[in-house]
């Protein structure tokens, strides 16, 4: 159907203006961390927030005070667990991974490459992002807790 009527549409503005300005307030109180990329289980909170969103939008059936209540509940949790996890080295270990060393000295460290299920040829472009023309370039090949790949040159 390509039209429900005007009803559905004034809903839609009028729903997702309110809750856009709820979840921008509740970001602004929460800090920074909220949206971060410092690993897999901030990148789930923000996926998490987006689905939310979608749904208090386009879901009839969900008040845009649950929506709130939802927004809140998500942002307050990853508070606790991210200042649980500063406080808590055992809160750390288990949402945060530790950054892997793919490549040292120019030389793949297979074991890592393959518990990572990373690519010779991801580490590779890694290093030519960095400005480098092979893997002897790199002084290392960095896996950082939030999968994103870090080449440090040699000098």
């Amino acid at each position: 159907m390509l039209f429900q009527g005007w009803t559905g549409l004034a809903r839609t503005a009028l729903v997702g203006a309110l809750a856009y300005v709820g979840l921008v307030i509740f970001l602004r109180l929460s800090g920074k961390r909220t949206l971060s990329k410092l690993n897999a289980f901030d990148l789930v909170v923000t996926v998490a927030l987006g689905s939310i969103l979608a749904t208090i939008l386009l879901n009839e059936d969900v008040a845009l005070a649950e929506g709130m209540v939802a927004f809140a509940t998500l942002i307050a949790l990853q508070y606790a667990v991210t200042w649980s996890s500063i406080r808590w080295a055992w809160v750390r270990r288990g949402v945060r991974a530790e950054p892997t060393v793919l490549v040292r000295d120019g030389r793949p460290v297979e074991a890592a490459l393959k518990r990572e299920r990373v690519t010779e040829d991801e580490a590779l472009s890694a290093v030519r992002d960095a400005g480098g023309r092979d893997l002897m370039a790199a002084e290392v090949v960095i896996l950082e807790s939030d999968g994103s790949l870090t080449a440090i040159l040699r000098r």
